[in-house]
């Protein structure tokens, strides 16, 4: 039972947290701590355009208090309304209100499974004292470093913040000075508006704005719809602890909804300097003027800090995320290609390509590199002209290296042609299950479409091998009249007999090759099973080919055997006492992978009979390597055989650069503080290697001070990337972003994107798994949200906003619900169900994904469904929902969307002649559970679904199964986990309880910080 707070109750030393998932089961000690009452709904308001004077917000612990006094649980009040403010720079826009429901009030008495944790003021701190993603170097002191008895010493680490204590704790935090300058303009503010105790239970409309001066505010009268809200009885799940309506807190499909309304199929200019892109969700049309498109480079905030103390003083991370091979839309520009020798030459000092903020001068024979702050000669090839004050070279529209912020060089010298090499698993086992002919026959019609395509796909160097505890090469050489196989027993120390007509360009041994995929599932089976094969076995089978050959290529890998992981020492997991993790990979799958990396080889692996239990897990190597892994239970069913089609197709097809090499600059005061992706980590974080890369694939840059910025230079990111493309040309992109710098700390705030910390926080919390416990990366994500609330409350808001207030910047209204989705991941909070496979699959999968993929993978896309199709109400992605049960009605149809997942639910209610339409059978009882594929019929509604489930395939990186889910099936616990914003089956809390805790933590904060300043001043004064 978690008791109300009282008052008067007195505090003593902070505790240890009670439980994982349980909330204490004592009271909260102290002055009451709880803005929020537990029946009351967040009301949305928001305060004027501040100037505020940051004196104000140390004030007394006495005010403090008698200001939550006001929002104490104790006025249980009936009813509440909703105040939305949208504010610009200037006025108040819109005044939106809204009616509140009748909250029943949450139960005392029961304990809630959350992951949410308190207070230890004493931990040191949140970083890994190794991390291999991350430079080491000295960190800048940070601003909050004042203890009650005096200076703290510059060696002191930031404390953390959890949420609320309960029972005998109580969170000794410190304080902070003000930090100067900073005006609040864009927020949104959810404030408390309270109906008199004795006032009846009821619905009403009311309309309360915080105190504004002189200001103009435009304001809409409800409607009638609005003055009488329907009431949708809620799930448990969707209830919250505290009484809050989950319908009146901010929504992310509120907010990418207004985003798509702007954005959609508009142009959006990137230019030097620009303002804040449109989300990663909105498809737009992106025009180069001197900046990369923010699908390419997109920073976390828009407006760095120029002083490092006041990016730590934000608590958000300073970075980028970056998709430097990210595929052109089809209405935007290609990217323009320059021959190595005709580009103007890039600074001499860093390596840093041409971009366009490089300043000219002397008349254009020099220019400064704002990467390396150093002066170079321009070549007199490429000498031309400056005019204008601005020192404009005259060529400057008629070379892309110096208008345009993406570009591509055509590198002088060539390389080998990547290559196609098959593996296939032909031990007793897998020649036993069946499938091998089903194999064989797939590969065969996928190298006979390539050989018919126009092109270079002909001309593809094609190897095959097979192998059980033994390696059959095969020679392909057109002069021979039939294949040769060449069997190599010694697998420790492989060396190859031969390397002529080991690899044969396709149009050449199409006929070789089919002779030997025709014979393979008649291999003999006689024998018995050897239990498994090494995983390293095929992969360092293929690479030395690849190295014999001198070539970069694709290795696809078609095992059936179980699998033996091998490269643990004796002693064990258990047998040391440095910590280990089960997402670290093996050494001996590290030091494949690295071979991998330096001969361009990426691993592709289709396991043909996959167990989620047992066994080693066989993911690393292809993931590593710029590859997958894709797994099927088994090859007999219609469903499995069409996946694997559709996968094996992607994979060949995909463009790939090989020997990729990704060089990252920044301007000259800043340096890369950590990369974060999948790849082995090297020494220097601005340097990363891969084997190959895709147009998925993503990194996240961490940033840092070195010193202050100047604010009339702004900031330079420039990514150059080096990479062999599959005929063998060796290319450079470039792409160069441009930011503005500020002294205002506001000014960043405004510029942060709540999908782009997302996915950085994503990156860089999976990275770290390896490193670090579960536990204390879920504490570190609360405790940055919570530390970056309170530090925007403090620094951007005016004393105007009460402690009853929740403040939050304009464009990180949904930071709350993706941090929580984050958190309760089954990557990071494992739940009961949860395999190990799936974890570490799932992983990498996430690791891989852009910006997109990953905001609608954390909150999937749901969308309602017609019941019948005439043509005017079909499926539109921008009428998706909020991800609650609450949504879900049983007499609707629902598509869930995730890059990962699309699962299909349908209501006990739902009309026969819908399910006739959809299913061909009148009766719920007989629906298909789980797996399934819609029936093809011809009808409208059977077709508008089955287009946009085909639409919403097309736009995603990997074949996803359908899943059919029905009201009350044992299965539903599959869509709950993706049902974001309710608690979750693994533990999660809701994302009203969290935010809930949010607030309170960083009110709480606030308040000590001013306490145990104001005692500071009185020591230093006596």
């Amino acid at each position: 039972m978690m008791d109300v707070p009282s008052a008067n109750q007195s505090q003593t030393p902070c505790q240890p947290w009670a439980g994982q998932k349980d909330w204490s089961t004592v009271s909260p000690p102290g002055h009451l701590f709880d803005p929020l009452p537990s029946f009351q709904h967040l009301n949305l308001g928001s305060p004027s355009d501040y100037t505020p004077c940051y004196n104000h917000l140390q004030m007394s612990s006495s005010s403090f208090h008698r200001d939550l006094t006001a929002f104490s649980p104790n006025n249980n009040n009936p009813h509440n309304s909703l105040l939305y403010v949208n504010n610009t720079d200037h006025s108040v826009q819109r005044v939106i209100p809204d009616v509140s429901a009748t909250i029943p009030a949450a139960s005392q008495g029961s304990n809630m499974n959350e992951d949410i944790h308190h207070c230890d003021t004493q931990q040191s701190s949140l970083h890994s004292p190794h991390n291999p993603y991350q430079a080491v170097a000295q960190h800048f002191q940070h601003p909050y470093t004042h203890l009650v008895n005096g200076p703290q010493s510059p060696h002191q680490n930031h404390l953390p913040v959890r949420p609320p204590l309960y029972g005998n704790e109580s969170p000794q935090c410190i304080p902070q000075p003000g930090f100067e300058g900073a005006n609040a303009r864009s927020s949104a503010v959810f404030t408390h508006n309270h109906a008199s105790p004795t006032s009846p239970i009821q619905q009403q409309s009311q309309w309360t704005l915080p105190a504004h001066s002189g200001e103009n505010i435009n304001q809409f009268v409800p409607t009638a719809a609005a003055q009488v809200k329907s009431f949708t009885p809620q799930s448990p799940n969707s209830e919250s602890r505290y009484g809050l309506d989950p319908e009146l807190l901010p929504s992310a499909v509120k907010v990418m909804t207004e985003d798509k309304a702007e954005w959609e199929g508009k142009v959006f200019t990137s230019e030097p300097f620009s303002s804040l892109p449109p989300l990663a969700t909105t498809s737009c049309i992106v025009e180069d003027r001197g900046n990369a498109s923010p699908f390419a480079i997109r920073s976390t905030s828009y407006c760095v800090p120029c002083e490092g103390q006041a990016a730590l003083l934000s608590r958000l991370p300073l970075g980028a995320l970056i998709t430097p091979l990210v595929k052109q839309s089809a209405e935007e520009q290609p990217l323009p290609l320059c021959k190595e020798t005709e580009c103007v030459v890039g600074c001499g000092g860093c390596g840093a390509s041409m971009c366009p903020a490089m300043g000219w001068q002397d008349c254009g024979q020099r220019f400064y590199c704002p990467f390396c702050g150093k002066l170079s000669e321009v070549p007199w090839q490429h000498y031309q002209p400056t005019n204008g004050v601005n020192g404009v070279r005259v060529d400057k529209e008629k070379r892309p290296e110096l208008s345009m912020g993406s570009y591509e060089i055509l590198n002088s010298q060539k390389g080998e042609a990547a290559a196609l090499l098959l593996a296939i698993d032909v031990s007793v086992s897998a020649l036993r299950g069946g499938h091998l002919e089903f194999v064989t026959q797939q590969i065969q019609m996928l190298l006979n479409f390539m050989n018919r395509e126009d092109g270079d796909a002909s001309d593809v160097r094609v190897g095959l091998m097979t192998y059980d505890s033994r390696i059959h090469l095969y020679d392909l050489s057109p002069e021979l009249s039939r294949p040769h196989m060449l069997v190599i027993t010694e697998t420790e120390d492989l060396q190859l007999p031969v390397r002529e007509g080991l690899l044969v360009p396709l149009k050449d041994c199409i006929s070789s090759i089919e002779s030997v995929l025709q014979l393979i599932p008649q291999f003999n089976t006689e024998g018995t099973d050897s239990g498994g094969v090494p995983m390293e076995l095929p992969v360092k089978a293929g690479l030395t080919v690849l190295q014999g050959l001198g070539c970069p290529g694709k290795l696809l890998i078609f095992h059936s055997t179980s699998l033996i992981e091998t490269g643990y020492t004796s002693s064990g997991f258990f047998g040391t006492n440095k910590p280990k993790s089960i997402f670290q990979p093996s050494e001996q799958a590290v030091s494949v992978v690295k071979e991998c990396v330096r001969q361009g080889c990426g691993v592709h692996l289709f396991v043909l009979s996959h167990q989620d239990v047992g066994g080693a897990w066989p993911g690393d190597i292809p993931y590593l390597t710029g590859g997958a892994l894709h797994t099927y239970s088994h090859l007999q069913g219609e469903l499995d055989r069409e996946r694997f089609s559709t996968d094996l197709k992607g994979t060949v097809e995909t463009h790939t650069g090989y020997k990729a090499e990704l060089r990252i600059f920044v301007s000259k005061d800043l340096r890369v503080s950590g990369c974060y992706g999948l790849f082995v980590p090297g020494p220097n974080p601005g340097r990363v290697t891969l084997a190959t890369l895709d147009t998925w694939t993503t990194l996240a840059v961490e940033l840092a001070h070195t010193r202050a910025l100047d604010e009339t230079r702004g900031v330079a990111i420039q990514v150059v990337l080096s990479y062999t493309l599959q005929t063998g040309d060796r290319r450079t992109r470039v792409h160069t972003l441009t930011l503005r710098c500020s002294q205002q700390l506001q000014d960043t705030f405004r510029h942060y994107q709540a999908q782009t910390l997302l996915t950085f926080y994503c990156k860089k919390m999976y990275c770290a798994v390896q490193e670090r416990p579960l536990q204390e990366l879920r504490e570190e994500l609360q405790t940055e949200v919570t530390e970056a609330l309170a530090s925007y409350r403090k620094h951007c808001c005016s004393a105007s906003v009460s402690a009853g207030q929740l403040v939050l910047p304009q464009y990180l209204r949904a930071l709350p619900v993706y941090i929580n989705s984050l958190r309760k991941s089954e990557v990071l909070l494992p739940g009961l169900r949860s395999s190990i496979h799936q974890r570490l699959q799932q992983r990498c999968q996430v690791l891989c994904m852009d910006t997109r993929s990953t905001a609608t993978h954390f909150y999937p896309l749901l969308l309602p469904l017609p019941l019948s199709a005439d043509g005017s109400n079909l499926p539109k992605p921008e009428e998706a929902l909020r991800c609650s049960a609450a949504s879900l009605e049983p007499r609707g149809l629902y598509l869930v969307h995730t890059p990962l997942t699309l699962l299909l639910w349908v209501g006990t209610q739902v009309p026969a002649c819908t399910l006739v339409e959809l299913f061909n059978t009148s009766c719920f009882s007989s629906l298909p559970s789980g797996e399934t594929k819609l029936p093809v019929l011809e009808n409208h509604l059977s077709i508008s679904i089955r287009s946009l489930i085909n639409t919403l395939n097309s736009g995603a990186s990997c074949t996803r199964k359908l899943w059919v889910v029905k009201q009350g099936d044992s299965c539903e616990e599959a869509l709950q986990r993706h049902l974001v914003e309710d608690k979750s089956p693994n533990g999660g809390a809701s994302y009203a309880d969290f935010l809930y805790h949010l607030h309170v933590n960083s009110v709480r904060l606030l308040h000590h910080r001013e306490e145990h300043f104001m005692r500071y001043k009185e020591l230093k004064c006596n």
